[in-house]
């Protein structure tokens, strides 16, 4: 692989960091630029084009390609621009795909919610099994950084990979689909078409669906062919994945289904029963994904990766029966939280302390729907602590799932579960 004309590199995170390391070890004297729309550009070796600049640049012909990073949206103005003036747009993972795809098998595993511990359990499940197996995407290595260096890959990605992803899966797996990230793709009906993009194309691979995402006329018009299907569980498979997931880390309903995903895949991948028992035993809860601590005899649960109403369900459903103070609500995207609302006391939530600012949202579907919860409307997260630790016999848990994004107030959503976990411990621990 070798780049003819200077190369822009748009975005800073990490994905670009593992771009620029790839590009210097490609080819050492390739000019490389970056720009930013937000924060430092700071990447090695790069000079700076400022975002007002770029039409002139790219009148100028200054590059020839364009790494964009995941974050950034490929439905920008500034992108069809690029086009007009035949200035290829690609992405870390099409790179990885074109140096490093062939003569590996690659599983791509996607979907609104469950993708991460999905895919972190299909790779442990993998291993186990004793095969060469690597873990890359949005959970482990960017693309480029795991290179070559596995017979089997398994990917995690997002509707911002699943995009424009140039080259096909050998296994492509969907966990479920819900309304999300309409920033970014500017529309619902767009972002179902981007993230299904993974198994809406003619090709010969196998395709996983999980159960929420199995019936969805939606899904199954992308499949195409129900032949591309793996084959499910045997009982007796499907009764040895639900007794391990009980005797493991994994909590809750989704769970025990994300890990029946990952079993469906690890096998029709080569692995072997045995693996995925010793993978499920094996997991450890990502980070701020239903990740519990116990301060002062309360568990705290953080589940800030929750983004969409449909996740906030799914953590009460896995602590239901507890006396569960929650706390919501985040950057506004246009959901629908009644259902939610409507769901709260059933799942035992006693008090719900809401957050800007579809927190304001989501307390006045909860007024209506259980007056009987108490609801604390804080300006931030900081004030919802302090009201909650107030009420302290109110509750036994304290779960963090915010059904809604954290850019309003955080820079993510990791961010957002630091702050919770080190303000509970803080106010319980003692």
């Amino acid at each position: 692989m070798r780049f003819d004309a200077p190369v822009l590199l748009y975005g800073a995170g990490r994905e670009a960091l593992s771009t620029r390391a790839f590009l210097a070890e490609r080819q050492p004297g390739l000019e490389v630029f970056v720009t930013v729309d937000s924060g430092s550009a700071d990447i090695p070796d790069t000079a700076p084009i400022a975002p007002q600049d770029l039409p002139a640049a790219i009148a100028a012909r200054r590059f020839g390609l364009v790494v964009k990073s995941p974050g950034v949206s490929r439905y920008k103005p500034v992108f069809a621009l690029m086009e007009a003036a035949g200035i290829a747009v690609t992405s870390n993972l099409n790179l990885w795909g074109t140096a490093f795809r062939s003569g590996r098998k690659v599983i791509a595993i996607t979907g609104t919610k469950g993708k991460s511990t999905t895919a972190t359990l299909a790779h442990l499940m993998l291993t186990r099994s004793g095969l060469d197996a690597g873990l890359a995407g949005n959970v482990g290595l960017a693309p480029l950084d795991i290179a070559g260096r596995h017979a089997i890959v398994v990917f995690e990605l997002s509707s911002y990979q699943t995009a424009d992803m140039d080259f096909l899966p050998d296994i492509a797996a969907l966990t479920n689909l819900y309304p999300e990230h309409v920033d970014w793709h500017g529309s619902v009906e767009r972002y179902y078409e981007d993230k299904l993009h993974l198994i809406d194309r003619d090709g010969d691979f196998a395709v996983a669906l999980g159960a929420s995402a199995q019936g969805n006329p939606r899904i199954a018009r992308a499949l195409r062919d129900t032949r591309r299907l793996l084959p499910g569980l045997t009982e007796a498979q499907d009764e040895a994945v639900a007794a391990a997931v009980s005797g493991s880390r994994l909590r809750g309903a989704h769970n025990l289904g994300n890990a029946r995903l990952a079993a469906q895949i690890a096998l029709g991948a080569g692995g072997s029963m045995k693996g995925v028992l010793a993978g499920i035993a094996a997991f450890r809860p990502l980070p701020h994904r239903l990740e519990e601590h116990v301060l002062g005899g309360m568990t705290v649960v953080d589940d800030s990766i929750a983004t969409t109403p449909e996740a906030t369900k799914a953590a009460l459903a896995a602590y239901a029966g507890r006396r569960i103070a929650l706390i919501a609500g985040g950057h506004e995207r246009q959901q629908d939280y009644a259902e939610l609302a409507g769901l709260l006391a059933g799942y035992g939530v006693t008090l719900l302390a809401t957050l800007p600012v579809t927190g304001d949202r989501l307390a006045r579907a909860a007024a209506a729907a259980s007056p009987e919860i108490e609801r604390i409307e804080a300006q931030d997260l900081d004030r919802a602590i302090a009201a909650l630790a107030a009420r302290r016999e109110r509750f036994d848990t304290l779960i963090l799932s915010p059904g809604a994004p954290s850019y309003n107030q955080f820079r993510n959503f990791e961010e957002r579960g630091d702050r919770f976990v080190a303000l509970c411990r803080a106010a319980f621990a003692a």
